[in-house]
């Protein structure tokens, strides 16, 4: 069960939010700039849909497995289940102004909007799990920025310790020899958040034809028969996505009052936990920023 106040309200996204970011700041010095998803695109609903349906079906299988007192197999279940509800974004930016983190909002995809700012220079790189970061243009990108850090595998019903890794887009396209917009056409071919990928093609065929046909718009008749009609769509999003050009707003400083008030007040977090979390971010106080995600 995620863990919850005293009210039944979920508070495991706010636990890993604060300690986690916490740990950034006052262990590493990294100094965070958060991005939230605004609407997602038409092109997305269908993926959207799909997901949902995963969700319903672990959640009965969850079901399932609890009453059958299968621990293992409830447990990466739930892990499937889990969602980000609109409350818990609020939620998470009214703990991030208490922290002093600045925060964007995005019109769309958060992936584009971070991108967005790494091209800008605004932050160093940006962090996602995604990939599809670099489809957008970041020019560097993050991912598993937690340190130390589990991924859960749904086709193999097990964890894997990651560590960060950082990817470079100029010299993945070097090493490929592709352009960004070939890399987005031979994305297009393994399929995204936006389509399905073409039957029997995957990356690294799909990065050899894309060097053979220079571009999608010359794939041969049995390959642009089952592309979606909305490959250029596609194309134009990842190419030129709406993002908010407002600038990121500055660090401040920590409001402890409002901290202690809705962690401990509201949300029932231990007084000593969110105490500890303050005196971390005192000493933190001062450095440098050496990296923005």
């Amino acid at each position: 069960q995620p863990l919850q106040d005293s009210k039944g309200r979920i508070t495991s996204h706010l636990n890993g939010l604060v300690f986690r970011t916490t740990r950034l700041l006052a262990d590493y010095d990294i100094r965070p700039v958060f991005v939230f998803d605004g609407p997602p695109p038409e092109l997305k609903w269908q993926e959207i849909r799909r997901r949902r349906e995963a969700r319903e079906k672990s959640r009965q299988e969850y079901e399932t497995a609890v009453a059958a007192g299968d621990t293992a197999t409830a447990w990466s279940k739930a892990v499937m289940t889990s969602r980000l509800t609109r409350p818990m974004v609020e939620e998470a930016k009214i703990v991030l102004g208490s922290l002093g983190i600045p925060w964007i909002q995005a019109p769309s995809e958060g992936e584009a909007q971070a991108a967005f700012l790494a091209q800008r220079g605004d932050v160093w790189a940006a962090g996602s799990k995604d990939y599809d970061s670099l489809l957008f243009g970041a020019p560097r990108m993050v991912r598993f920025l937690a340190i130390s850090s589990t991924e859960f595998l749904p086709s193999q019903g097990r964890s894997r310790t990651v560590s960060p890794e950082v990817l470079d887009l100029a010299e993945n396209l070097e090493h490929l020899g592709l352009t960004r917009e070939q890399l987005v056409d031979v994305a297009i071919l393994v399929g995204t958040d936006f389509n399905e990928g073409v039957r029997g093609i995957g990356p690294k065929t799909a990065v050899k034809r894309i060097r053979e046909w220079r571009s999608l718009d010359q794939a041969p008749g049995e390959v642009s028969a089952v592309l979606p009609s909305t490959v250029d769509a596609i194309r134009a999003f990842f190419l030129n996505p709406p993002v908010s050009i407002e600038k990121v707003p500055r660090s401040g400083s920590v409001d402890e009052r409002a901290l202690y008030r809705f962690l401990c007040d509201e949300r029932d977090f231990a007084h000593e936990r969110v105490e500890k979390i303050v005196e971390r971010l005192r000493r933190a106080t001062g450095r440098q920023t050496t990296l923005d995600t």
